[in-house]
């Protein structure tokens, strides 16, 4: 018997090993038909638990794959509905003949928040033993596990732990354990592949009553829920470049693809079946822990054990080039970020039109940055040669839809093709601009040759490991160059060549808050984190740290952020607002998170009179939330702030070879940019736009 749509149409599954085709026979593949088939009665629950909502689309997607086969091979008897688990009672389980788990890990390699019950009352059974061994001796299950192997110990923790308690408990496997990995890129295939299996096994009893559980959450890793979510980032546009014309609701933000939580919403390419020793395979191949050899041809019997989709798998698949080289932006993670407005560039890098650069286009006002630093915001372009990052922030601007990683293991492209490519795209959004209201053609014109480069707008560019070479020929073409890290990679920090400007985020004070608020994949971030504030202070071109402040998160530790300084010595601090980007199922920040100005104004006179005349407030910029803390000995001569730099004077020591230091490309700040300045910062120049509030009435 068989379904049309399924892998299978013989008496055994197929998976594969190395590229070859090893058999799982019915006694293994469907060790519950006829067990099951005694327990006729009963109805089937396809149960979804997720943290972003993809467990949801994959139990539909597996309901509906049943379903399918109810009408085409008689499964008649079989009953089955869709049911959130939070509201189901774990003492039915008993009662239920096969259990399907699709189980992704969250933080700390805890299950996403609607399975945390579900998953304690199965742990608290397994160590009762008043339950005993044979709770559920009446189930059969399969379980599939979504996570990313970058979490390393915590790589779909899960999905190990549902297997484990539910044989404790007496229940019989199905299938093998499957652990899929979303670092792959092809995690639809193999959860096609496995899916395919299962309803074949299913299919060879037409009174198996189902129930289906689907825990899917956002990550392949991190930390419990229990403890606080916040977060950091290397991302400029946290703090410039929330574009209130594009929209960002909240409806919009929960729509983007978790890049951890990518199974489901991207279809699975159809696939030609291939037949050998009787035995159908397709192209995506899986491979299986513990499986016998196949020997002359011939494919054995394979015993229960985890399925690791990522050990082996075939050059067509998703993401994987022909000479092995497997590409950082997938198939599902382009379409998320190009709807979000990049333009990507090769595999790994993107470039995206800040919303300053279009408001200073329109002579309606430049960004922090033109405040504090002179930088011509109609000239800037954001980009970044690493979409990946180290970190999972609470407050990322991209809601988690770029990889992670914590080490460069992607194809790499060349880093003078990234720069032609990222000024091509940069000028062909630039143009765009033309006619819009408010462009004149001497600005556009202008635009068209950019004279900044922000590499910062998502992930951690110095993973690039060719970024050195990148920022050289930056500064070839007299581009300045602003450079920001999380703070995770202080070698690579080391061995950076001069830059105009160099960033190191500090999201948090100490260990445990930043842990909290940046979720970090390294397990020692702290002394990562350290690391790079020593690094940083070895530098002799001008280094800022930058705090992002979330309100109930990171706002209290202010003599912990004082020692923090000694240990780096920036010559700035930024100390902005964090931007509101929308809910979001990776976030649990919200409106009350966000600080208003005074608030930063406060925090900012607070920490600079903790460093007992070090620092001083030079700057702000109102609009943007923005306040710029300096260092009184090397910026301010005779009572003037000197913050702003002298980008010629820059290009030129760079050209020359010879060392130097901050102070020999400073220039001096105007005095609509100081703090306390009635202007707020914004430039007299340009012409403030006021944008009209329409508020529905209730």
């Amino acid at each position: 018997m068989s379904c049309r749509g399924s892998s299978f149409t013989s008496s055994s599954c197929c998976c594969s090993r190395n590229g070859e085709e090893v058999g799982i026979s019915s006694s293994s593949c469907c060790t519950a038909n006829k067990a099951a088939a005694d327990a006729a009665s009963g109805t089937g629950k396809v149960f979804f638990v997720s943290q972003t909502g993809t467990s949801r689309a994959l139990a539909q997607r597996v309901l509906d794959r049943l379903l399918l086969c109810k009408e085409r091979e008689g499964l008649a008897d079989i009953h089955l509905d869709l049911v959130d688990p939070q509201n189901y009672e774990p003492e039915e389980l008993s009662k239920e003949s096969l259990l399907i788990i699709v189980a992704s890990t969250w933080e700390d390699g805890g299950p996403p928040d609607n399975a945390r019950f579900f998953a304690r009352w199965l742990e608290e059974s397994v160590d009762d033993f008043r339950v005993g061994s044979t709770l559920l001796s009446r189930c059969r299950f399969a379980v599939f596990g979504v996570g990313s192997s970058s979490y390393g110990s915590t790589f779909n923790a899960v999905a190990q732990r549902f297997s484990r308690w539910l044989k404790a408990l007496g229940a019989q496997e199905v299938l093998p354990l499957c652990l899929g990995d979303q670092d792959q890129g092809n995690l639809d295939d193999v959860f096609d592949d496995w899916e395919g299996r299962l309803v074949h096994c299913l299919s060879q009893s037409a009174s198996t009553p189902v129930a289906v559980i689907s825990t899917i959450g956002a990550d392949g890793g991190g930390k419990d829920p229990e403890f606080l979510e916040a977060g950091s980032s290397s991302g400029e546009e946290d703090y410039e470049s929330f574009d209130e014309d594009e929209g960002n609701s909240g409806d919009e933000a929960s729509a983007l693809v978790d890049l951890e939580d990518v199974a489901g919403k991207d279809p699975a390419p159809p696939r030609t079946p291939q037949r050998k020793n009787g035995k159908v395979t397709f192209s995506a191949k899986m491979k299986v822990k513990g499986e016998a050899k196949a020997e002359s041809g011939e494919a054995h019997a394979v015993e229960s054990s985890p399925i690791n989709s990522f050990s082996s798998l075939s050059s067509t698949v998703t993401g994987i080039q022909g000479n092995g080289e497997k590409e950082m932006v997938t198939p599902v993670i382009r379409a998320s970020l190009e709807k979000q407005g990049y333009k990507i560039i090769g595999s790994h890098s993107g470039v995206k039109l800040c919303r300053w650069t279009k408001s200073q286009l329109r002579g309606r006002g430049g960004c922090y940055k033109h405040s504090f630093y002179g930088i011509e915001s109609h000239r800037c372009m954001e980009a970044t040669p690493s979409l990946a990052c180290a970190n999972k922030c609470v407050f990322c601007w991209r809601h988690h839809t770029n990889p992670v990683g914590k080490s460069w293991r992607w194809k790499l492209d060349d880093p003078l093709q990234i720069v032609d490519a990222a000024i091509d795209q940069h000028m062909k959004m630039i143009k765009q601009m033309k006619g819009v209201p408010g462009v004149k053609q001497e600005t556009l014109l202008e635009g068209l040759n950019p004279r900044h480069c922000a590499l910062s707008l998502v992930g951690e560019p110095i993973m690039y490991p060719e970024i050195n070479v990148l920022i050289d020929e930056l500064h070839r073409r007299h581009i300045s160059t602003f450079l920001v890290t999380n703070a995770q990679f202080p070698e690579r920090i080391k061995l950076l060549k001069p830059i105009t400007q160099l960033y190191v985020s500090v999201d948090a004070a100490t260990k445990e808050s930043l842990k909290a608020i940046d979720r970090p994949l390294f397990g020692d971030f702290w002394e990562r984190f350290i690391g790079s504030l020593e690094a940083l202070r070895e530098k002799e071109q001008r280094t800022v740290y930058r705090l992002t402040l979330v309100k109930g998160w990171n706002t209290e530790d202010i003599d912990a952020y004082s020692d923090l300084f000694k240990i780096g010595q920036p010559d700035f601090i930024e100390i902005k607002g964090v931007t509101y980007c929308g809910s979001s199922a990776t976030s649990k920040l919200t409106m009350e998170n966000v600080p208003w100005h005074a608030d930063v104004r406060a925090f900012s006179e607070a920490l600079a009179e903790r460093s007992n005349g070090e620092y001083e407030v030079a700057c702000e910029h109102v609009h943007s939330c923005c306040v710029l803390l300096a260092k009184v000995d090397k910026f301010k001569i005779h009572g003037q702030w000197f913050t702003w730099i002298d980008y010629e004077k820059f290009q030129a020591l760079v050209a020359s070879g010879k060392s130097f230091t901050s102070n020999d490309y400073m220039a001096l700040t105007p005095s609509w940019a100081v703090y306390g300045a009635e202007e707020g910062g914004f430039d007299p120049e340009q012409a403030r736009h006021r944008k009209e509030r329409r508020h529905r009435e209730h």
